[in-house]
Order: C-alpha cells, then structure tokens, then sequence
C-alpha cells in the first residue's frame, strides 16, 4: 500500500502544509487505525480515500494526528494532487463525498481549484482574555467554526507568540473548535491581499501552516470589506508559508493553489476494517 508526502498550497519543497496521503482503499479501515496511522505520519493531516465505483469519485477523510476533523483544504488539494500526478488519473476533475458535503476540485494549469462551502461567521465583541492570549489588542474578532482576530498590521501578526492553551480554552468557549486564526491586511500594491496565521490547538497542533478551511471563513470577511472577489493569501506561519487564492462565488469559495511531492513511501501494515 503507498503513501505519498505532499506539500500543499506550495510550489516549492518545505513549503505550504505537509499532508500524507494514503492511496485509495476498498473500504474504510477502522477509525482508530486511522488515527494511528495519522499520529505515526505527524504530518498536518493524512487523508485517506474510498473509491465511490466512477472515475475520479472518491470518498475522503482527514485525520490530524490527534482528531478526525470535518474539513480539512490542503489535505484534499494534496490528495487531489497524488490521483492526478502520482496515480495517473487524467480526468479534468475529481469529485470527493467528505463530511462536509460534496468537494470538487479540477486542474488549473500548474495550480489546482477547490470549491469549498463558504462558512459563516458573526463579529462578536473580544473575549475578555484573548488580548492576554495573543499577546495583542485585536481590532475586530468573529465567531464561526474558528474564532478569528483582525490585527493592524502584518508586522504585528508576524510578531506573535501567543498562549496556546489560552486560545484553546477562549475558542471553545466561543463555540469554536479550539482554534483561533488571526489576520491583517497586507500592505497596498504588494503580492498579497492578506497575510494570516492559524493556530489550532483544538486539533493537536500548535500553528498549522496552510488551512483551507479557514480560508473559507476570511474570504467572505475580506471580500466584502475589499470590495474584492478574488483575493491573495499568504499564510505566514514562520519557517514554511503558503499561497492561496480565494474567489467568493455565492455560498461557496473557489480555492486555488499549487502542491508538490516530497516522497512515496511503501506501508508495511496493513489497514485494520471494523
């Protein structure tokens, strides 16, 4: 059974966010090998795929190496980029069934496209500790799935070095999954529309380095505030960095960014089914 390690929202090696992925299977393994298999790997996920009987249909699931989570960007486009490249599927697109509802994601030249559900969040007035926690007054915080802080300037969200377990405690209180993502608008006429940084504590990470999901929270905020459909990203997590570009289309975003294959390795277990 292989197993790829991909780079994802990257062009380069070392970039973006690792995710493994493990080539399709004819059924789903046991969740707690899953998982096991997810926490040996230590990457920012490993998805795992089910064949759904149609070229290019596929059932998938993301594993961090501590939680199954609902959604999870680079570790799609990642898989999406092992069937086309590493399998030799030479379809246009690619349809996966997640738990999060249908996913497509299809060629764009060099790049790949991902439509996402856009997902809501509400301004909320700052938890009392989360200044405390980041080290930083926010200028606005939002609640969706993650808790979100707007900050001045990419200089101050470049600088932090915030109190994971704090932010952990404060996103859940906010009816998060213990994650908090932060970002700032880049500076005018620059490559970027938006730097950002994502810390996911709730998910056993300490800073994740490329979140699709999140994305699908700032787009809309940001697109509404820009007067902008299609926006750059960079998410700036220190030592990586990743790309993304982010269209608005109604209730959903148009996630788009390049992946690259760092190994293929051979498993030598075999999966354990319920």
């Amino acid at each position: 059974m292989r197993q790829w390690s991909i780079d994802a929202f990257t062009s380069r090696h070392f970039g973006g966010n690792q995710a493994c992925v493990v080539e399709p299977l004819p059924d789903w393994p046991a969740s707690a090998w899953m998982q096991a298999l997810a926490r040996e790997n230590n990457a920012g996920a490993t998805a795992f795929l089910v064949g759904a009987g149609a070229p290019g249909q596929f059932a998938i699931r993301w594993f961090t190496p501590w939680v199954e989570v609902p959604l999870c960007g680079h570790a799609t486009l990642a898989a999406a980029h092992a069937l086309f490249r590493e399998t030799g599927f030479d379809g246009e697109s690619l349809a996966f069934a997640s738990p999060s509802g249908p996913l497509v994601v299809q060629r764009a030249g060099p790049a790949y496209e991902m439509r996402f559900p856009a997902q809501p969040a509400k301004r909320i007035a700052p938890p009392p500790e989360l200044s405390a926690a980041l080290g930083v007054d926010p200028l606005e915080v939002w609640a969706g799935p993650y808790l979100i802080a707007l900050l001045d300037t990419p200089e101050t969200l470049h600088a932090l070095d915030p109190d994971l377990e704090r932010l952990r405690s404060i996103s859940l209180a906010c009816f998060g999954q213990g994650n908090v993502g932060v970002a700032a608008v880049a500076e005018e006429g620059g490559r970027y529309d938006i730097v950002d940084r994502f810390f996911a504590p709730g998910y056993g990470l300490g800073e994740d380095a490329a979140t699709g999901s999140f994305h699908c929270i700032l787009a809309p905020i940001f697109a509404a505030r820009l007067r902008k459909e299609r926006l750059r990203f960079h998410q700036a997590c220190p030592g990586r960095g990743a790309e993304l570009t982010c269209t608005v289309e109604g209730d959903r975003v148009l996630l788009s960014g390049e992946a690259i294959t760092v190994a293929e390795s051979t498993l030598r277990v075999s999966p354990e089914y319920e």
